[in-house]
């Protein structure tokens, strides 16, 4: 699998965050929503940011754990399935296009305010020139979006400074006068405003240092338009009278006439305009990765995810989202968009499922960079919030959702199952509970190979060793000469020895001097004769191994054998041994291990120092002639 070139930084992941939820949200939606909750208004953007935050601090962790274009979608199938997976990404990928269309519609709208224009030969214009740019290359696209989105939070700072001192309190007065059951039912009306924060997750396999980049760009671009939000609300809700903002669509501006008169409409207008172009060129970005993710996953059919040779841009991804958007510009977008919101909360509730399977199925390759605080309360907590807040959506949104939702199951039930059986961190999970033969151990290798990639982890010769080499997994408890039978019995084909022979000299090392290194840990090393052979077994024994007197609970053991030759080998062998053991929470992750696999990939995934130099003399055991 190829992957994505690297090349975006803090400054990027910020910008592509905050302006793909500074667009509709902000300078659309407030009048349609004042006219739902009243002034209480502030309070559903300032809710709906508080439940986005629940979700997006899961999101950072499953995406540190797993930066792979797809987002949300590579996660989710990875925790619950390749089913549920498709169905939230082809929903993120229709829900992000649909907005970044939608974007395009509100851009021409206002545009139409400074100038006339046509608005869909704007409209389409725009899109296709987003393409291009998508095309083009990630870091050429984030580089616009850095101007565009550093351009706007200016304008907007500009209105809050001159907008609190003409807040008339007055127009606060009822502040909740539909009920609270009004205030929730909004919460779900501009929940989509926070949606674009999940772009971020799409294009993490691009971002350098994903394990630091991705959660503080998400947490900072969030908390930063959370405050924009509600601050502006509060202040456009406060200058304008109910008659005036309610069902408005152009409620920033109107605020900002209320300002500062013909020039502030103009600026704001223009804010706008910088807003809806973040938006639409984030989310093209961000919505071609779920289709590349799917065709890699072969959810899809696989020239949807064919790269450029020269920028490793996913092009054709990029065109099919592109001919999406440039559809749906043409389309009556309200309810699609209360369907986006809905769309976006589902999201949400399943990457927090997401966490706790993950993390309750114990794989050893699931280590994210940033975990999410207070586990698991901040997870239940969100997807019981998000829970209440789609009930008390309309049944519109509902049926939108629904009929998406069966066109994703169908994609997946008559094409991508009869691919691809992909093992789930959910099957690990019921294993732990029923039949351990439900799992076959190639979730934890590829969570391994994603690790290697973002940690940028090159294999030495200890770690080819260990991929090849002999790996014991028994019950016990057993005394020392019964052990080392079923270690020979397992290795004398290996070595071409008989395993009476091997069993001798591991009973004479141990006489000679004892290879315990620890309560827990031993270490025989014996030299045969021969030239080049080096040879690692790996054995843990659950109820322990009776050494001696002093040593009865030997539950990790490290055989290292070879010819004389080999004695740089054994050397560093030792050394590598020895870091893992040292490594913090060794114990409890060697006990934990469900099996040779586990156990194999806790030591590849070990954060030991690797002698690179010498990574090309590892290999096959090569026995004495």
């Amino acid at each position: 699998m190829t992957q994505l070139k690297q090349g975006l930084k803090l400054v990027h992941v910020f910008c592509i965050a905050a302006g793909a939820m500074i667009s509709s949200g902000l300078f659309i939606l407030p009048g349609l929503a004042h006219s739902q909750a009243g002034p209480a208004v502030v309070f559903s953007y300032l809710l709906a940011g508080l439940l986005a935050s629940v979700g997006v601090l899961s999101v950072a962790e499953l995406a540190t754990a797993m930066p792979k274009a797809g987002g949300d979608y590579f996660f989710i199938s990875r925790g619950m399935g390749a089913g549920v997976g498709t169905v939230a990404g082809l929903l993120s990928w229709f829900s992000l296009s649909l907005k970044s269309a939608f974007a395009l519609v509100g851009l021409t709208a206002f545009a139409q305010l400074i100038v006339p224009v046509n608005a869909y030969v704007t409209a389409v214009t725009l899109a296709l020139l987003f393409v291009g740019l998508n095309l083009v290359g990630v870091k050429e696209a984030a580089r616009l979006q850095v101007t565009l989105v550093f351009g706007l939070f200016g304008l907007m700072i500009f209105y809050i400074i001159r907008g609190v001192p003409e807040v008339n309190i007055q127009h606060f007065d009822p502040f909740v006068p539909y009920g609270l059951p009004a205030v929730f039912s909004t919460v779900g009306l501009v929940f989509v405003s926070y949606g674009g924060v999940l772009k971020i997750a799409s294009v993490a396999e691009e971002t350098e240092n994903p394990g630091r980049t991705i959660p503080l760009g998400m947490i900072l671009s969030l908390a930063s338009v959370s405050l924009m939000y509600t601050v502006m609300v509060f202040v456009t809700s406060g200058v304008l009278s109910a008659d005036v903002l309610d069902g408005s669509l152009t409620p920033i501006s109107d605020g900002a006439n209320a300002i500062m008169g013909r020039a502030g409409r103009f600026a704001l207008s223009t804010a706008a305009v910088l807003a809806f172009m973040t938006t639409a060129n984030a989310g093209i970005m961000a919505a071609s990765r779920y289709l590349l993710a799917l065709s890699r996953d072969r959810q899809l059919p696989s020239g949807l995810g064919r790269l450029s040779h020269r920028t490793q841009i996913p092009y054709v991804s990029v065109l099919a989202t592109g001919v999406l958007v440039v559809l749906a510009v043409f389309i009556k977008l309200k309810i699609l968009v209360e369907a986006a919101s809905l769309v976006f909360m589902l999201s949400f509730m399943l990457s927090n499922a997401s966490v706790i399977v993950l993390r309750e199925s114990q794989l050893q390759g699931y280590r994210p960079k940033f975990k999410a605080p207070l586990y698991p309360w901040l997870q239940i907590i969100g997807i019981i919030g998000l829970s209440f807040v789609i009930l008390e959506m309309g049944e519109e949104a509902f049926l939108i959702s629904a009929v998406l939702i069966l066109i994703g199951f169908c994609t997946y039930w008559f094409y991508g199952r009869k691919r691809v059986q992909r093992e789930s961190a959910l099957i690990h999970l019921i294993q732990r509970i029923t039949a351990k033969e439900l799992a076959d151990g190639s979730l934890e290798t590829e969570l391994r190979d994603i690790v290697h990639q973002r940690d940028q982890i090159v294999a030495d010769a200890f770690d080819q060793l260990i991929e090849g080499g002999l790996v014991l997994d028994l019950d016990g408890p057993m005394p020392r000469d019964a052990f080392f039978t079923q270690v020979a019995e397992a290795l004398g084909p290996r070595l071409s020895m008989t395993p009476e022979t091997l069993k001798q000299r591991f009973v004479a090392r141990e006489q000679e001097s004892s290879t315990v290194l620890g309560p827990h840990l031993a270490i025989p090393h014996i030299v045969i004769e021969g030239e080049k052979v080096f040879d690692v077994v790996v054995a843990r024994v659950r109820k322990g191994i009776r050494f001696s007197d002093n040593a009865a609970q030997v539950k990790a053991v490290f055989f290292l054998i070879g010819t004389r030759d080999e004695r740089n080998r054994h050397l560093r062998a030792l050394s590598a041994i020895a870091q893992i053991a040292m490594e913090k929470g060794f114990d409890e992750r060697w006990l934990a291990a469900k099996g040779t696999t586990d156990i194999r990939n806790m030591l590849l995934l070990s954060n030991r120092k690797r002698h690179q130099q010498d990574r090309t003399l590892a290999g096959p055991v090569v026995t004495p002639s």
